[in-house]
């Protein structure tokens, strides 16, 4: 089996996504830019605090670990195999990739967007009620049933450690922590 190290990954953008609102799905958009330590620009998730309304009215001061929702486009092929029809942003993503197994990434994971922006993967993006409430049924879909493997299987969230505008067709690099490779936690 290859080493992480020994992988060379890069993939794309396909499709962003923002919402003001707290909706589960968000609208696609031209670009978006995201903020260092923020999020993206004008997004409901975004700040230095836990913004998901569950967390939020438990501990409020949290650090956000969910800053941004990032999905590899594949899963909507899976999906639609399932009689599933799901598309960029339906999710609540802010970022559809081709190309990269986001959920199968080290804790700590760099993504490199377009020119300038950085995302720090934090965590695997727990399936909640309302994703069933968006499609019935949806939810088992998005869990895994293998015994290895990542458990769920909607996306992965991170934290921005560079900024910048971000937009479909943009390229996706990956730069894995070098020094340990723990599994990213459910978030």
């Amino acid at each position: 089996m290859s080493h992480p190290h020994d992988l060379s990954l890069e993939g794309r953008v396909v499709a962003v996504a923002a919402d003001r609102g707290h909706h589960f799905s968000k609208p696609p958009r031209e670009r978006i830019v995201l903020v260092e330590g923020h999020g993206v620009d004008g997004d409901a998730h975004a700040g230095a605090f836990v913004r998901h309304r569950y967390l939020t009215r438990r501990q409020p001061r949290l650090p956000n670990l969910r800053q941004v929702h990032l999905i590899p486009s594949e899963r909507f092929a899976h999906l639609r195999e399932a009689a599933f029809a799901v598309a960029a942003g339906d999710l609540g993503e802010n970022i559809t990739t081709a190309g990269l197994d986001l959920e199968l990434m080290p804790l700590g994971t760099l993504i490199e967007l377009g020119p300038t922006a950085i995302i720090e993967l934090t965590g695997l993006r727990t399936p909640c009620v309302l994703i069933d409430r968006f499609r019935a049924g949806l939810k088992r879909h998005v869990l895994s049933s293998a015994e290895t493997g990542p458990p769920f299987k909607c996306g992965v969230l991170g934290v921005v450690r560079a900024g910048g505008a971000v937009a479909a067709g943009d390229t996706a690099r990956v730069r894995f922590p070098s020094t340990s490779f723990e599994t990213l936690p459910a978030l």
